[in-house]
């Protein structure tokens, strides 16, 4: 029967590393102490008497060179041994002792990593907005722990997001459902329903069955554009831009340069297509002077630009940057027709996004919207560059 291993601890292994560096240092220390000590010449400056003067041979007392020199040498060699000896055996006691000094030091360095470890843990889907909010230096560990705590709040920040969009979708594809199931019920409930009115109801069904139709392409479209591009071509924004102006509605003024971009056609062909919408949907109601201006080109660093500006209503300016978020409007008071889903400038920024390039939308003080866009350079080879805000 296979034995399953568990995790290896890393304070044991630091443990073993500050041991293992501490052992050899001590050794190394040993080695050159003893080395010190061999090399010494106090023993053999006694023995060979330099210092004293000439000893008279053959008097009494008197000993002889070569017996003092052996004499020394022993004592020496034995000193020599007993020190290796002591120093051996301080040198293990002291490895004992750093072994156990080790795991100490160790546990008190990685005691913050596992109050980490614990604190992560516990956290789930369910309780994202908790952190781990470790206190104490600014060093790596707190570092890491605070890194840990900006991926859990951009965490919070998609699941909301997720949540948000999921039950916005739902609502807005049941609303169309409700109402085909009540124009059904109705006109059943009718035993004397005329051929007209079973038309009239079956048109409103149609009608009800084709918003719904619009409300998934604009819901794949989006999620197409958040994977990214699948192909590439030569898309030229004045172009599209010039097949796509609304004929009527509005007044239109527009200044179409040369454009180039490089990306997926039918995605850009429909950020044109959400943003002329929008302008013309938010615009200022029938019969008032309401016009919208559109502008293609390149800036000074050769990336192309669109840049789309409208009449209407007074917006607040720190509402703007909210109309790129899924399902969201600003009121009723502000469209002209009143069929949008609330995700045409979602896609406009997945879209852009996905081109490496930025969008920004800001409002006019007379009212009104102007929303550019600034996709990478048109480079026929080599990778394109993204745009930074």
């Amino acid at each position: 029967m296979t034995r399953v291993r568990g995790p290896r601890s890393i304070r044991r292994r630091l443990t073993l590393l500050y041991s293992a560096l501490f052992v050899v240092a001590g050794a190394l220390l040993l080695g050159f102490t003893y080395v010190l000590a061999a090399s010494s010449k106090a023993g053999r400056t006694l023995a060979s008497g330099e210092g004293q003067g000439p000893v008279p041979a053959g008097e009494p007392g008197t000993l002889d060179p070569p017996a003092v020199n052996a004499v020394v040498e022993a004592v020496r060699s034995d000193q020599l041994h007993e020190l290796l000896v002591k120093g051996c055996v301080a040198l293990a006691v002291m490895a004992l002792a750093s072994v156990a000094l080790g795991w100490l030091m160790a546990g008190r360095v990685l005691a913050p990593l596992r109050t980490m470890i614990s604190a992560a843990r516990r956290i789930s889907a369910d309780n994202l907005h908790e952190r781990l909010a470790v206190a104490g230096p600014d060093d790596e560990l707190k570092a890491m722990a605070d890194t840990f705590d900006a991926v859990l709040a951009r965490l919070e920040g998609a699941f909301e997001a997720q949540k948000s969009f999921v039950a916005n979708a739902s609502h807005e594809l049941r609303t169309p459902l409700t109402l085909q199931q009540t124009i059904v019920d109705v006109t059943l409930a009718d035993p004397e329903a005329s051929a007209d009115s079973l038309r009239a109801a079956l048109l409103r069904v149609r009608a009800a069955g084709q918003e719904q139709e619009r409300l998934i392409d604009a819901l794949l479209t989006l999620a197409r554009s958040q994977r990214g591009l699948e192909r590439q071509e030569f898309v030229d924004l004045a172009e599209v831009v010039r097949e796509r102006l609304p004929d009527a509605g509005v007044k239109v003024e527009a200044r179409l340069d040369p454009a180039p971009v490089l990306g997926d056609r039918q995605l850009v062909e429909r950020l044109v297509v959400n943003l002329t919408d929008n302008a013309v949907r938010h615009n200022l109601p029938e019969g008032e002077a309401s016009w919208m201006s559109v502008w293609t080109g390149t800036d000074a660093a050769g990336r192309p630009g669109l840049r789309i500006e409208n009449s209407g209503p007074v917006i607040a300016a720190d509402q703007a940057a909210g109309l790129f978020r899924p399902f969201r409007r600003l009121g009723p008071e502000r469209v002209r027709k009143r069929d949008g889903h609330g995700l045409g400038l979602s896609i406009v920024a997945a879209v852009v996004a996905a081109h490496g390039g930025r969008v920004l939308a800001r409002t006019r003080p007379r009212g009104g919207l102007v929303v550019e866009v600034v996709l990478p350079a048109y480079v026929p080879s080599g990778p394109r560059a993204p745009v930074n805000a």
